[in-house]
C-alpha cells in the first residue's frame, strides 16, 4: 500500500508525550519521516534513546526527554526543551497513557487519582504549556489521544475509561477556548490496537487477537501505524478546517 505524505508538515515541530513505544512511537515515526522535528518524552529511558538514535537515519534525529507526565513541572520542562532545541511548537500530540485493569471493586482512591492523572490531567497541562508557542505561530494543532473503551463501557477498567471519555469533554473545551488563535483541537479514538504491550499483557495468543479481528467491519489487524496516519493528517494544513471533533480509528468495531 502507498500513503499520503504531508509537505506542510515538513519542518514543522511536534512534541509528543509517551512517544518511545506503542501507538506513541508510531507517531513520533510518522512525523521524523515526515520531515517535522520531534521532542518526545517518555518514562522508559533506555528505549527512548534507543528509539531517537534509530530514527536518526529516517530524518532529523528527534529530541528524547525521559520524564513521567504525571510530573506536570517536568513536562512542561520537556516542552519548553523542546522549544529550546528545535523552535516553538506547531503540533501537540497528548499520547501517554496507561490501561491498567482492575475492576469496580479493586479500585482505590490512590488508583483512581494516579489513572486520572496518567490519562487526562497531562493532556490539560501540555496544552496550557504550548498554547502560547502556537499563538506566535499564528495557529497549530493539539491532538488528544482518547479511546473507544468509554463508549463500550469497559468494566474492567472503570478509572481508564471514565478518563478517556473526558478527554473528549477537554477537547470540546479547548477547541471553542483556542479557536480565536488559529489553534484547532480535535481527539483520536484508536480501537484494539495490537502493540507489543497489548499482546504480552491481554493478547497474548494469535486466537486472541484473531478473535479482535473477528468483532471488527474490516478484518485486519489494527496497528499503531493506523492511528499515527490519522494524527498526521489532523496536524497538517489539510485539515485546516477542522476542529473540536473526535475521529473513531477501530476497523468498526463492534
Amino acid at each position: 500500500m502507498t500513503f499520503a505524505t504531508y509537505p506542510s508538515l515538513a519542518g514543522r515541530v511536534v512534541f509528543v508525550s509517551g512517544g518511545a513505544t506503542g501507538i506513541g512511537s508510531d507517531i513520533v515515526a510518522a512525523f521524523v519521516r515526515n520531515g517535522a522535528r520531534v521532542g518526545f518524552i517518555d518514562l522508559q529511558r533506555d528505549a527512548g534513546e534507543a528509539f531517537a538514535a534509530e530514527l536518526a537515519t529516517h530524518g532529523e534525529k528527534p529530541l528524547f526527554v525521559p520524564g513521567d507526565v504525571t510530573d506536570i513541572a517536568g513536562l512542561q520542562a520537556a516542552i519548553e526543551a523542546t522549544r529550546a532545541h528545535f523552535g516553538p511548537i506547531g503540533v501537540l500530540v497528548n499520547n501517554a497513557a496507561n490501561d491498567q485493569r482492575k475492576t469496580f471493586d479493586e479500585v482505590t482512591p490512590e488508583f483512581w487519582d494516579l489513572s486520572q492523572a496518567v490519562n487526562l490531567r497531562h493532556h490539560f497541562f501540555a496544552a496550557q504549556a504550548v498554547q502560547p508557542q502556537m499563538r506566535e505561530l499564528g495557529g497549530g494543532s493539539i491532538i488528544n489521544l482518547s479511546s473507544i473503551s468509554w463508549r463500550f463501557g469497559a468494566n474492567e477498567m472503570p478509572a481508564y475509561a471514565t478518563a478517556k471519555g473526558a478527554v473528549v469533554a477537554l477537547t470540546r473545551a479547548l477547541a471553542r477556548a483556542f479557536g480565536g488563535y488559529n489553534i484547532r483541537v480535535n481527539a483520536i479514538e484508536p480501537g484494539g490496537v495490537m502493540t507489543p504491550r497489548q499482546r504480552e499483557l491481554w493478547y497474548r495468543t494469535e486466537e486472541s487477537v484473531e478473535a479482535m479481528v473477528q468483532r471488527q467491519l474490516i478484518r485486519r489487524v489494527l496497528t499503531g501505524d493506523d492511528i499515527a496516519r490519522m494524527a498526521l493528517f489532523l496536524a497538517a494544513d489539510d485539515s485546516r478546517m477542522i476542529t473540536k471533533q473526535s475521529f473513531t480509528v477501530d476497523a468498526g468495531l463492534r
